[in-house]
């Protein structure tokens, strides 16, 4: 496969792909692949996860993803395995259109770093 360079591209690849293997039938959106970061950062594998486990693993996320920013820092695991971030700095007020620019850049970033792409 010849490398995918463009954030277009890359980002049309990787919901074809996250689509095909975690998705039945149904396009993953951003939030989805948000939740499939969560899942992989928290690291306990495939289990059932209540709805509060749900929102805390795209905290998870987002913190994972937006660390390189410098708005988040990894600070310990807790009894249970979860890791926890402290907030370095805080978001910057932006327009949705803004924090989904955002978003899919840390995102493609996050799968650049596991050479996903390549």
């Amino acid at each position: 496969m010849p490398k995918i360079s463009n954030l277009k591209e890359k980002w049309n690849f990787l919901i074809e792909k996250l689509t095909h293997q975690f998705a039945d039938g149904d396009e993953l959106n951003i939030d989805g692949i948000i939740y499939l970061i969560g899942v992989q950062e928290l690291g306990q594998g495939y289990r059932t996860f209540k709805k509060d486990e749900k929102v805390n693993l795209m905290h998870i996320a987002i913190c994972k993803l937006l660390e390189p920013y410098g708005y988040y820092e990894f600070d310990f695991f807790d009894d249970e395995g979860w890791p926890h971030y402290k907030i370095l700095t805080e978001l910057p007020n932006l327009k949705p259109g803004e924090q989904t620019v955002l978003m899919k850049e840390a995102i493609i970033n996050y799968f650049d770093s596991l050479n996903y792409f390549e």
